[in-house]
């Protein structure tokens, strides 16, 4: 039998009008790959119509492409060298379209990227060289196109590639050739050309052809993410079938399984297939039923990983740090709740922290409340709910990510790390209790799954008589009766006093705020919902609380005239407001706070 040829995805990316589809239609016409008779069909249309031909008419199929001369989604050709074959995703350049160019970019294992040799490095040359990188592409190299517009100038190539070859370093990007091409002349297309006989490098083909393959998904570690479960009963039939796609690994028939992040085991009885012969195994790109031996109940959205061998688990966590584009029309702000996207899994999720925000086509970092439109930024995510993922670097199915907002995919992200709590500002004496705290293998997160709730100590802090405690003991009262597991502790406003003739008192509130905060860590830790009411401590005193809680979530209602600095309420009530109005505002705190499921779905 032939042996099976290789196949390589490449996507081919660059500013709106840099020549991306030209470039294809070249390869596509110069390798032979075309059906017989398009080629001249393309161009008696054009004739017909008093149009120049374009080699880009060999690609832009849609009506409307036509039309309006730009690429509105990616267009997908097939060529062959005497190598491999290829599947070249042909990208929209224009920005309005990136989350197409995105969702293209993604199934790619290389990328050229096309720059005008005549117009230059524009906006989104850079955008999309940080995409690449954002993608986790390695195999680049980027074409200097037009190059006939320049009278093929050597010193014109040379700028864009040393301009371009620092951008890429800034990105940590490097490109495996840099190539100048006329891709309507057929210029270094599939051979050298005599028009720069300065340019001794390899021709696009050549280039491609140089590309190194991935080694296969079959020799990651297994991972197939649970799209259903289907239980039969007819006619005996008392199979209970966990489908999904295998995106990477293989998986056998008795080895054992584990699913994340429920970590439920069992062991693989049989694997089902729809009008397939049976099979004993299954491995990465199928899409595949497994029987189990011991029946476990585990809902859509856990990974199926291999319990056996030496494969390296995934990560499961409700917070992580990752890099995201947004594209959404409204800005990605901290505390809203959003709707993530991995895999299977579908999940509140709230912007913990923006780490930086960072100007793709300027690559300016600048501190920032929210992320904007086409801004890339480096943010910490905490899910309502444990998730489990792998880094990209691992394995990149595992570790991408949409965000939707408002029904609508308005951001994509790759995870770079499972977070861990590096703040700087944690006192001394927290990192050695910490060190000495023996704690059991139930995690938050198990907690969290448990009693169908996180834990949180919400501080409802203001001047006297405002309705602090009235509120405090009715909020316990309403979660108890919603069946979350909470306790009211206030704290008298004689302990917390400091009267200026009585010098200790400084210190004893100091302690008390010290011995407060280790008592919210234990109850919080035990995964509890904590209600504190408490009255005249400053922007310090609440500092230090917050800090003793960590990592552990503290949440900040303030009742009457607001003494704090911005950023430190998380809501906001007037004095002695009425009883149901202020529960309702905390409780929709909660569930903006992933502390509460609101049930979000789209």
């Amino acid at each position: 039998m032939e042996k099976q040829r290789e196949q390589m995805n490449v996507v081919i990316v660059g500013h709106v009008d840099h020549g991306k589809s030209t470039l294809v239609g070249r390869l596509l016409a110069d390798t032979g790959s075309l059906p017989e008779g398009k080629l001249e069909a393309v161009k008696a249309n054009c004739a017909r119509t008093a149009r120049p031909f374009e080699y880009a008419f060999l690609l832009d199929a849609l009506k409307d492409e036509q039309a309006q001369g730009i690429t509105i989604d990616t267009a997908r050709s097939f060529f062959k060298s005497q190598k491999r074959d290829y599947i070249i995703i042909d990208a929209p350049g224009h920005i309005e379209f990136l989350k197409n160019m995105i969702s293209g970019a993604a199934r790619a294992e290389a990328a050229l990227l096309v720059i005008d040799a005549h117009e230059g490095i524009k906006e989104n040359s850079k955008r999309h060289g940080y995409m690449m990188s954002f993608l986790g592409i390695k195999n680049v190299t980027v074409c200097v196109n037009k190059m006939d517009l320049v009278k093929y100038s050597k010193d014109v190539f040379e700028q864009i590639k040393s301009e371009y070859t620092k951008f890429l370093k800034e990105v940590n990007l490097e490109a495996a050739n840099f190539i100048p091409i006329a891709a309507r002349e057929g210029d270094n297309m599939v051979s050298l050309s005599k028009n720069m006989p300065w340019y001794k490098g390899e021709s696009v083909l050549e280039a491609l052809d140089s590309f190194k393959k991935a080694p296969p998904k079959s020799e990651q570690p297994f991972r197939m993410p649970v799209q259903d479960i289907y239980k039969f009963t007819a006619e005996g039939d008392d199979r209970r079938i966990f489908a999904g796609r295998v995106e990477s690994g293989t998986i056998s028939v008795g080895e054992e399984v584990v699913f994340l992040p429920s970590n439920k085991r069992s062991r693989v009885s049989s694997i089902e297939a729809f009008n397939r012969p049976k099979q004993t195994e299954s491995f990465a790109g199928q899409s595949a039923g497994v029987c189990l031996e011991t029946q476990i109940y585990v809902r859509p959205g856990e990974v199926m990983c291999r319990a056996s061998g030496n494969d390296p688990l995934p990560h499961a966590s409700t917070k992580f740090r990752a890099n995201i584009f947004w594209m959404g029309k409204q800005p990605l702000v901290k505390g809203k709740t959003y709707k993530l996207k991995i895999t299977t899994q579908q999940v509140p999720v709230i912007l913990s922290e923006i780490v930086n925000v960072m100007n793709a086509a300027e690559l300016a970092s600048v501190a920032k409340p929210h992320v904007d439109r086409h801004e890339v930024a480096e943010c910490v995510f905490e899910t309502m709910k444990p998730v489990a993922f792998d880094t990209v670097d691992i394995i990149a199915e595992m570790g991408r990510f949409v965000i939707v907002d408002n029904y609508e995919i308005s951001g994509g992200g790759i995870i770079s790390a499972p977070i861990f709590d590096e703040e700087s500002f944690l006192r001394e004496h927290i990192r050695k209790r910490d060190e000495n705290w023996v704690r059991s293998g139930i995690t938050p997160e198990k907690r969290a799954v448990k009693y169908d709730h996180k834990s949180a100590w919400i501080i409802i802090a203001g001047p006297v008589d405002t309705g602090k405690q009235r509120i405090a003991k009715a909020l316990e009262e309403k979660l108890v009766e919603m069946g979350k597991f909470t306790y009211f502790l206030g704290v008298s406003n004689d302990l917390l006093a400091a009267e200026d003739n009585l010098k200790n008192m400084l210190f004893r509130k100091y302690e008390s705020i010290m011995q407060l905060g280790e008592l919210a860590h234990v109850l919080t830790d035990a995964g509890l919902i904590l209600i504190s009411s408490i009255t005249n401590i400053d922007d310090e005193e609440l500092d230090r609380l917050k800090a003793l809680n960590r990592p552990n979530k503290t949440l900040v209602v303030n009742v009457g005239e607001n003494r704090f600095a911005e950023g430190k309420v998380d809501l906001n009530l007037i004095e002695n407001e009425a009883t149901p109005a202020a529960i309702d505002k905390i409780v929709n705190l909660l569930i903006k706070s992933v502390v509460l499921d609101a049930e979000y779905f789209i």
